[in-house]
C-alpha cells in the first residue's frame, strides 16, 4: 500500500488526466478504503449501529482527511466537466487574464512623435512611454454555490446523486461566465472604456466602424465585404492601420451551413460581366467558424426578432478583442472535518465551488459585427 498521502495524490492525477472520470467513484466505497476502520465508520452514520453508539459514548476523532480529500478531487473533476463543457463558446474564444485587481487601467503605447526619425550619432534614443491612451475595465464579481454530502449520501451510496449536484453548480457557473461574455460579444452590453469615455462595442461612424449591417452571410462576398471594414480601420491612439489576422467566425445555428459553405469550401466562383466565370482555391479557409445556440437565445431575449436574430455573425480575432478578467478559476474548497453541520444537520462536509471574474472589451476594433 501507499498510504494515504500517495492514494490521494495518485488519484487526484489520475482525474486531472483524465484517466479516471468521477462517475468511476463511490463515495461509500472511498470511504470505506479511506478512512480508519473505514467499513466500520460508513456503519457508524447509521444511528442504530453499535458502532454508531460507541463512537458516541468514546468521543472519537476519526481521521477522514485522505477520504474528504479525495472526495474534493472527484467533485471538482465533475465541476470543471460541466463547466468547460462544449456548449460554453464564446468562453473558449477569448482571453483569459489572471488579475489580482478589482477592475483596472490598462495604460496604452505613447509614442513620440519623431519615433520614426533616424538617431544621429551621440544623440540619445527617444522614448516610448504610457501616456494618456488606455482603457479601464470593469469590476470583478465573485459567483459559487455550496454542495452538502450528508450522511444518507455516504451510508447509502448516493454518489450518482451528488455527482448529478456537482455537475449542476458546474453548468450554472459556467453558463452563468458565458451569457456575461456573450453579452459583450454580442453588443448586448457595453462596457469598453477608453480614456474616461464608454462606447458601444460596435460603431457605425467614427471613431471607428466596425459594424455591417445587411451583410447576411450568404457567399464568399459577404465575408470578403466584412472584412474590408479592417481593411479600413485605423487605431485612433496612433493613426496607423489596425494590424489584424481574422481568424475566427460566429454564427448562428440557422447559419452553420452557410458558414461551412463560405469558410471551407476548397474553391470559389467568381463571375464577371455576366460571360467570364473563374475558378479559385478559397481565400477564406484560415477562418474558423462555430456556432452558439445560446449566442442566437441571447440576442431573441434582448428583443430582437427570431428572423433578424439568426442573420447576426460575427468575424476577427477575439482573443484580441475580448477577454475574461480573472481574480481567480473555478475553485473548490471543503468545509472542515466534523463541523456544526455534522452534529445539527447529518452534513459530513460542504464542497464550495466558485470563480471571481469580470467579461471586458479590450479593443473593439478587432471584430466585425455583421446583421441580416
Amino acid at each position: 500500500m501507499d498510504g494515504p498521502a500517495k492514494t490521494v495524490g495518485h488519484l487526484a492525477e489520475a482525474l486531472e488526466k483524465e484517466q479516471l472520470r468521477a462517475d468511476d467513484f463511490s463515495l461509500r466505497d472511498l470511504a470505506e478504503a479511506l478512512v480508519p476502520s473505514g467499513p466500520e465508520w460508513v456503519r457508524s452514520l447509521d444511528p442504530r449501529s453499535a458502532a454508531g453508539v460507541r463512537l458516541l459514548e468514546n468521543n472519537d476523532r476519526v481521521d477522514v482527511t485522505a477520504f474528504l480529500n479525495v472526495a474534493s478531487q472527484v467533485i471538482y473533476s465533475k465541476i470543471l466537466e460541466a463547466y468547460r463543457q462544449d456548449a460554453f463558446v464564446v468562453s473558449r474564444l477569448v482571453e483569459t487574464i489572471p488579475t489580482r485587481l478589482d477592475g483596472e487601467k490598462i495604460p496604452g503605447i505613447s509614442r513620440p512623435e519623431d519615433a520614426t526619425a533616424p538617431i544621429h550619432p551621440g544623440m540619445p534614443y527617444p522614448n516610448v512611454g504610457f501616456g494618456e491612451d488606455y482603457i479601464e475595465t470593469p469590476s470583478t464579481t465573485k459567483y459559487g454555490l455550496i454542495i452538502p454530502v450528508t450522511r444518507e449520501a455516504i451510508f447509502f451510496d448516493r454518489t450518482h446523486l451528488v455527482l448529478s449536484r456537482a455537475a449542476e453548480v458546474g453548468e450554472i457557473l459556467g453558463l452563468n461566465k458565458e451569457k456575461r461574455l456573450l453579452d459583450l460579444v454580442l453588443g448586448i452590453a457595453n462596457n469598453y472604456k477608453w480614456k474616461g469615455t464608454t462606447y458601444n462595442t460596435y460603431q457605425s461612424t467614427t471613431p471607428w466602424i466596425n459594424l455591417k449591417a445587411g451583410n447576411e452571410l450568404v457567399d464568399w462576398t459577404d465575408a470578403d465585404a466584412a472584412e474590408q471594414l479592417f481593411a479600413d480601420m485605423t487605431d485612433p491612439g496612433t493613426n496607423e492601420p489596425v494590424l489584424i489576422k481574422a481568424n475566427t467566425v460566429l454564427v448562428m445555428p440557422a447559419y452553420r451551413h452557410a458558414a461551412h459553405r463560405v469558410f471551407s469550401a476548397p474553391q470559389i466562383s467568381y463571375t464577371t460581366g455576366g460571360a467570364t466565370e473563374t475558378t479559385v482555391a478559397n481565400p477564406f479557409t484560415n477562418y474558423q467558424a462555430f456556432e452558439s445556440r445560446l449566442a442566437y437565445r441571447r440576442i431573441v431575449a434582448s428583443g430582437v426578432s427570431t428572423a433578424e436574430a439568426k442573420k447576426w455573425w460575427f468575424i476577427g480575432d477575439f482573443k484580441r478583442a475580448f477577454a475574461y478578467t480573472e481574480n481567480w478559476p473555478i475553485t473548490v474548497t471543503q468545509s472542515a472535518a466534523n463541523s456544526e453541520a455534522d452534529f445539527n444537520n447529518d452534513i459530513v462536509v460542504r464542497f464550495k465551488a466558485s470563480e471571481r471574474g469580470a467579461a471586458a472589451v479590450i479593443n473593439p476594433r478587432y471584430v466585425v459585427k455583421n446583421t441580416g
